[in-house]
C-alpha cells in the first residue's frame, strides 16, 4: 500500500512538472498555410551588444522554420569605428530610419527587432521576443502572398507571386537573404573575434504591384559566393509599413 502510494506521488509530481513546464513553452503559434511572423533585426558587426541578438534570431528561425521569417539588415553607422561591416548598407540605415518616425523615435540604435513591421523592442531581450511571438501568432490570419514559382539563371532570381486579396494601397517588397555566414572581425569592438550571422539581407527591392502580370526578378550581389544557401522572401505591407503577408523560398547557389 506505502509502495502503490509512493508512485502515486510520484506520478503526480513528474505530471505537475510536465503541466508546468508545457505552459511555459511557447510552441510552434502558426499552422500550415498560415501567415508567418516577420522579425526584422537592425545590427552590425562592428556593435558590441549585436551579437546576442544575432544569435537569438538565429535561434528563433532553427526553432520554427515555418513560423518565422527572420531578416538581419545589417546598418551602416557602425563603421566609422574600426571595422566595416561587409554586410552593411546605407539602405538598411535609411530603413530604420523609416521605422524611426513610425515609432516617433528621436534616435535609432542596435540590436533593434520589429515584429510585423508594427512595433520595436530590444533584439537581445528574449522574454519580449518569446511573449510577441506568442501574442503574433494568436492572430493566425490567412497569408494574403505566395511565391508561385522561382528560377535561377546568370545572376538573377526570377520569381512570380500570387496575392488572393485586394491589393490596391498595398506594398511588395522581395528580400534575398544569406542564410548563415561567419566572419572574422579584426578590429572595432568585436575584435578577434569570429562572428556568426544569420539570414542576412543582401538585397531588397519594392516592387510595382500589377493585378495582371504577377512576377519580378532580383539580381544576386557580387558579396554572395557560390557556397552560400539563399532564401527569397517576399512581403506585402501597408503603406505605413504594417507588415500583413509573406512568404519564403529557399534557393539552392
Amino acid at each position: 500500500m506505502i509502495k502503490k502510494a509512493i508512485i502515486l506521488s510520484f506520478t503526480f509530481f513528474a505530471l505537475s512538472l510536465y503541466t508546468l513546464y508545457t505552459a511555459n513553452e511557447v510552441k510552434p503559434v502558426v499552422q500550415e498555410n498560415k501567415n508567418p511572423i516577420v522579425l526584422e533585426l537592425f545590427t552590425s558587426q562592428g556593435c558590441s551588444s549585436c551579437p546576442p541578438a544575432d544569435a537569438l534570431l538565429k535561434q528563433i528561425k532553427s526553432k520554427y522554420p515555418n513560423d518565422i521569417i527572420a531578416l538581419s539588415y545589417h546598418v551602416d553607422y557602425w563603421d566609422y569605428i574600426g571595422w566595416k561591416d561587409p554586410f552593411s548598407n546605407q539602405a538598411h540605415t535609411k530603413k530604420q530610419r523609416e521605422y524611426g518616425r513610425k515609432f516617433n523615435q528621436r534616435n535609432i540604435y542596435t540590436p533593434q527587432m520589429v515584429i510585423n513591421g508594427k512595433e520595436h523592442f530590444v533584439g537581445s531581450n528574449s522574454s519580449i521576443l518569446y511573449s510577441k511571438i506568442k501574442e503574433y501568432g494568436i492572430e493566425n490570419s490567412s497569408n494574403p502572398i505566395e511565391i508561385c514559382g522561382v528560377e535561377l539563371s546568370n545572376g538573377t532570381i526570377s520569381f512570380s507571386y500570387n496575392t488572393i486579396e485586394d491589393i490596391n494601397d498595398k506594398r511588395l517588397r522581395a528580400v534575398l537573404v544569406i542564410n548563415e555566414r561567419e566572419t572574422q572581425v579584426k578590429r572595432g569592438e568585436n575584435r578577434n573575434r569570429r562572428l556568426s550571422n544569420s539570414n542576412i539581407v543582401v538585397a531588397e527591392k519594392n516592387i510595382k504591384l500589377n493585378s495582371s502580370q504577377k512576377e519580378s526578378f532580383l539580381t544576386i550581389p557580387d558579396l554572395v559566393t557560390g557556397t552560400d544557401d539563399l532564401t527569397l522572401v517576399v512581403i506585402l505591407e501597408t503603406q505605413n509599413h504594417d507588415i500583413i503577408g509573406a512568404s519564403q523560398k529557399r534557393i539552392g547557389h
